[in-house]
Parts: structure tokens; C-alpha cells; sequence
């Protein structure tokens, strides 16, 4: 929302330099859908947001990361082509890339390489028809989707990936007990490499 956009803009400056003031340089973020048609009204009002918070990320060192998923990899990538900075990066997650856009979320590390900050440890499998709640997917505890956890890690240690792997579960019925799993998932998984 292009009125919006100013107030909305210096919020997220304020919530970056309270994340450097608490130590850390990395705000996760989620910016809507980029339309896939770059000559659309709202392609423009993302760029030029995005193109600022941007440039104020740079210049204090710092990274906005939007999270995977609403749109392809690769049209990700280009949107962020088009900023010339790392201001604006990527919190990849790829049980999103599975659920909604159906991407391949080994190829999304090697085509976001240059962008990603954070990860999301999440597994999740698309629907063939929609479930009860109409949903076209589902979330599913790590390692019981459709991420090949084993090639994802290798894609991330391919391209020089040493950040976090943020466990993330929001659903579930006992997602306590999911996350714990999902450590032990990892710590196997990164054992074997």
C-alpha cells in the first residue's frame, strides 16, 4: 500500500536497529506475494519499499530476510537482482517452497545462494486434492515431508551456508514434542555428512 508504505517503512528501520542494539543482524519478514507480472502497480510499490529498507539495511550492516515460499525461486531472485544490495535477503524455508509454489527447494539454494542469511528447518508436503480446511498442502513434522532434508544440508554446505537452521512448527498436535524430534532429526542428519 503505497500510503502506507512511509510509516510502514520507518517501523521496520526501528525494528532493525533494535535488532542491532540486541546483537543480532537479521530480521525475518514476510512482504506479501511478488506478482509475477514486473509491470504490475504492486511490483513497483514492493521494489521501491524493498529498494529502501535495503539501503538502510546496508548501512548499518544488517538484513531484512524475506521468507520463501509465496512466490517462485526464481522470481524471487530477480526481484532481488534489482535491488543491487543484500539489504533485503532471504530466509529460506523450504517446506513453503514444497507446499505452495511446488519448487525444488535443493534448486532454491542454488538459485537464492548469493541471498540467503537464515533458514527455516521445516517439512511440509503438497496436497493432490484439497484437505478438509481446503488447504493444497500440509505441514508435517521434519523429516515426514517432502524436503529431502539429506541433498538440502548438501546444497546449504555447497554454498558456504554456516547460519542457523531455525526449527520452525507451527501446527501440530503436540509441537513440543516435533521440535525435539526435529533436533534429533538434524543433529543425524548433520552427523552423516
Amino acid at each position: 500500500d503505497r500510503a502506507k508504505n512511509p510509516l510502514l517503512i520507518e517501523k521496520s528501520k526501528r525494528i532493525l536497529d533494535l535488532a542491532r542494539e540486541l546483537g543480532t543482524d537479521i530480521v525475518t519478514t514476510h512482504i506479501g506475494r511478488i506478482p509475477d507480472d514486473k509491470s504490475a502497480d504492486t511490483y513497483k510499490i514492493m521494489q521501491d519499499a524493498c529498494f529502501e529498507l535495503s539501503r538502510y539495511a546496508d548501512s548499518i550492516d544488517a538484513h531484512f530476510a524475506i521468507e520463501t515460499g509465496p512466490e517462485p525461486a526464481l522470481l524471487l531472485k530477480e526481484f532481488l537482482d534489482e535491488l543491487h544490495s543484500t539489504g533485503v535477503a532471504v530466509n529460506l524455508d523450504p517446506a513453503n517452497l514444497v507446499m505452495c509454489t511446488r519448487d525444488d527447494p535443493v534448486q532454491a539454494v542454488y538459485t537464492l545462494k548469493r541471498y540467503i542469511v537464515h533458514t527455516h528447518a521445516k517439512d511440509g508436503s503438497p496436497l493432490d486434492r484439497p484437505g478438509a480446511d481446503g488447504s493444497s498442502f500440509i505441514e508435517r513434522p521434519l523429516g515426514e515431508g517432502s524436503v529431502d532434508y539429506p541433498l538440502y544440508l548438501q546444497a546449504l554446505r555447497d554454498i558456504g551456508y554456516t547460519g542457523f537452521l531455525t526449527i520452525e512448527r507451527e501446527v501440530g498436535e503436540n509441537p513440543e514434542q516435533d521440535i525435539a524430534l526435529a533436533m534429533d532429526f538434524l543433529h543425524r542428519q548433520l552427523a552423516a555428512m
